[in-house]
C-alpha cells in the first residue's frame, strides 16, 4: 500500500509536469508557428527583402526561416545588422541536412572587385552573436577562373560569440568557402562546427580555394568535414588562443596544397600562442585502381594528394618573402595522416612551438618531385612523413621523427610517372571517406553474474516498479529543464517567416 501510494504522488507529480509543458508549448506555438517560411518568390527581388528585414528598425534578436528543399537565388550579398540575428532553415533541428535551404551566388561576375562572391555576411559593426544554421550555400563559381572578392561567408570582424554550424559551403568565386576575419583584432570568440565544406577552388595555377580560413582569437572550429579544398584545407592565421580539433580533411579529385596550414605570419605577426590543433585527421589522394597487388598501391586518376599536411612556418609555403620572420606559441599534437601525401608534416622559423603525438597511418604514401614552379637551383628535400630545418627552431619541442631538410617552398612538387597512392578499397575515391564500423547495436560485456531465480517475485517486482516509476520522473524532468533552457535561447531570437 505504501508503494501504491508513493506511485500515485509521483504520477501525480508527473501529470502536473506535463500539463505545465502542454501549456509551455501551446503559448510558444502562438508566438512562433513553425508553419511559414521566408518566400523565395519573387526571385529578383529576395535578396532586397532578406536584407530589408535584416536591418528593419526593431530587428535585434530576428530569426529568418528559410524554406525547405527551396534555393534562393542572391544577386547581392545577405547582410546581418544587429547583434543575436539568426538565419537558419525552417524546421531545423529534426529534418535531414539534405533538405537544408540554399542560397546560391547568382549576381555580377565581374573581375574587377565589383563581382558577387560573398553569399552571407556577418561582419557588420554591430554583428555580434550573429548565427548561421542549416544553410547550404553555393559560391557558384562554375568551372570558371575564380574573381576578387570575399568568402562564401564572411564572419568575424569587431564581433564576439558568432555561430556558424551545420552549414554546407561549396564552389566559392573566390578565395575561401568560409572566413573568419580578424576585424580590428577584436573578433573572438567564434564557434564553428558540424559543418561539411567543399569542394572548394580548383587545383589550376592560383585558381585555389581554402575550405575555413580562420582568423579570430580564442575560436573553436570543431566536428568539421572539408572534402575538396585545393588551397588548405583549414587555414589558421595566428588566431591566438583558438582550438581546432576533431575536423577530417579530404583530399578529393584535384591536388591541395596544404591539410592544416599554420603559415601565415600576418596578420598577426606570427602570434599563434595558445592555439592548440589536435585529433583532426587529414586524408590524402587514394589510388583510384590497384596497379601493385604486392603492395597494394595504384594510380590516382586525377593525380590528386595533399602536398603538406600540416605546414608550420611562413618558409615552408612563402620561401623568403617574409624574410626569417618567426611564428611562434602554437601546439600541433596527435592529429593523424592517411592517404597520398608530398610531406605529413614540414616545419620552419619556429618558436615556442610543440609538435607531439602525430601518426602516419599504414596506408600511406609520400609522392612528388620537383616541379615548373619550382626554383631551378634549388635544393628541394624528397618526399617524407616529417621534414624541418632545425637551425630556424627556437625553444621548440618537437617529438616526432623529424628528418633535417631545407623546408622552404614545398608546394611546388608534383606527382610524377612512378608515384603509386595506397590502395584502400573500403575508402570511397570519389569523396575519399572511410567507413566506420558500427558497433554492436547489444553489446555485454560477458563478466556478469548469472541471476538468482529463487528470490520472492514480490521482492524483485516492488524495487522494480519503484525504480521505473521514478525513471519515468526523471525523464519527464529531464526533458522539461532542456525544454526551458531552448525557450530561454530562442527568447533572444525573434522569428521572422
Amino acid at each position: 500500500m505504501a508503494f501504491q501510494s508513493a506511485a500515485l504522488t509521483v504520477f501525480g507529480v508527473l501529470i502536473q509536469l506535463l500539463a505545465v509543458e502542454a501549456t509551455m508549448s501551446s503559448l510558444h506555438s502562438r508566438q512562433t508557428p513553425d508553419t511559414t517560411c521566408f518566400a523565395a518568390d519573387p526571385a529578383n527581388t529576395v535578396a532586397d527583402r532578406l536584407n530589408e528585414a535584416l536591418n528593419a528598425t526593431g530587428a535585434v534578436g530576428l530569426s529568418i526561416k528559410l524554406c525547405a528543399d527551396t534555393n534562393y537565388n542572391i544577386t547581392s550579398p545577405i547582410k546581418f545588422s544587429y547583434p543575436n540575428q539568426e538565419i537558419t532553415t525552417l524546421g531545423f533541428p529534426g529534418l535531414d541536412l539534405s533538405h537544408r535551404a540554399t542560397l546560391t551566388v547568382s549576381g555580377s561576375t565581374a573581375a574587377d572587385g565589383t563581382g558577387h562572391t560573398t553569399a552571407v555576411d556577418g561582419s557588420c559593426g554591430n554583428c555580434t552573436s550573429v548565427a548561421l544554421r542549416y544553410i547550404s550555400i553555393v559560391g557558384n563559381r562554375a568551372g570558371a577562373g575564380p574573381i576578387t572578392g570575399g568568402a562564401n561567408i564572411e564572419f568575424g570582424g569587431g564581433n564576439q560569440n558568432q555561430v556558424v554550424e551545420y552549414v554546407h559551403s561549396r564552389d566559392p568565386r573566390s578565395w575561401s568557402c568560409l572566413h573568419i576575419a580578424e576585424g580590428p583584432f577584436t573578433c573572438a570568440n567564434v564557434m564553428i562546427q558540424n559543418n561539411d565544406i567543399g569542394p572548394c577552388g580548383t587545383d589550376a595555377f592560383q585558381e585555389w580555394a581554402d575550405g575555413i580560413s580562420l582568423s579570430c582569437k580564442f575560436s573553436t572550429v570543431q566536428n568539421n568535414v572539408v572534402t575538396g579544398a585545393t588551397d588548405g584545407g583549414i587555414v589558421i592565421f595566428g588566431s591566438p588562443g583558438s582550438w581546432i580539433h576533431n575536423n577530417t580533411i579530404v583530399n578529393q579529385g584535384a591536388m591541395q596544397l596544404g591539410g592544416i596550414n599554420l603559415v601565415d605570419y600576418l596578420p598577426w605577426n606570427g602570434n599563434f600562442t595558445g592555439t592548440v590543433v589536435e585529433n583532426n585527421s587529414i586524408m590524402g589522394g587514394f589510388a583510384t585502381n590497384l596497379t601493385n597487388t604486392t603492395a597494394e598501391e595504384g594510380k590516382n586518376t586525377y593525380d590528386a594528394f595533399i602536398k603538406i599536411g600540416i605546414a608550420m612556418g611562413s618558409r615552408t609555403w612563402f620561401g623568403d618573402q617574409f624574410g626569417y620572420n618567426v611564428t611562434s606559441g602554437a601546439v600541433v599534437r596527435n592529429n593523424t595522416f592517411q592517404g597520398a601525401f608530398g610531406y605529413a608534416m614540414a616545419a620552419a622559423v619556429l618558436s615556442n612551438w610543440t609538435v607531439t603525438g602525430n601518426t602516419v597511418d599504414n596506408d600511406v604514401t609520400f609522392i612528388g618531385s620537383l616541379g615548373p614552379n619550382c626554383t631551378k637551383g634549388e635544393t628541394y628535400p624528397d618526399p617524407e612523413p616529417f621534414v624541418f630545418n632545425s637551425t630556424e627552431l627556437t625553444d621548440c619541442t618537437m617529438d616526432q621523427a623529424f628528418v633535417e631538410k631545407d623546408t622552404d617552398s614545398l608546394t611546388c612538387i608534383l606527382p610524377d610517372s612512378g608515384d603509386f597512392w595506397p590502395w584502400v578499397p573500403t575508402v570511397n575515391t570519389t569523396t575519399g571517406t572511410v567507413p566506420t564500423s558500427a558497433s554492436p547495436a547489444n553489446p555485454t560485456s560477458g563478466t556478469g553474474s548469472p541471476s538468482n531465480s529463487s528470490g520472492s517475485k514480490s521482492n524483485s517486482v516492488v524495487p522494480l516498479a519503484v525504480g521505473i516509476t521514478f525513471g519515468i520522473l526523471g525523464a519527464a524532468a529531464f526533458a522539461l529543464a532542456v525544454r526551458w533552457y531552448y525557450m530561454r535561447q530562442r527568447s533572444t531570437h525573434k522569428v521572422l517567416y
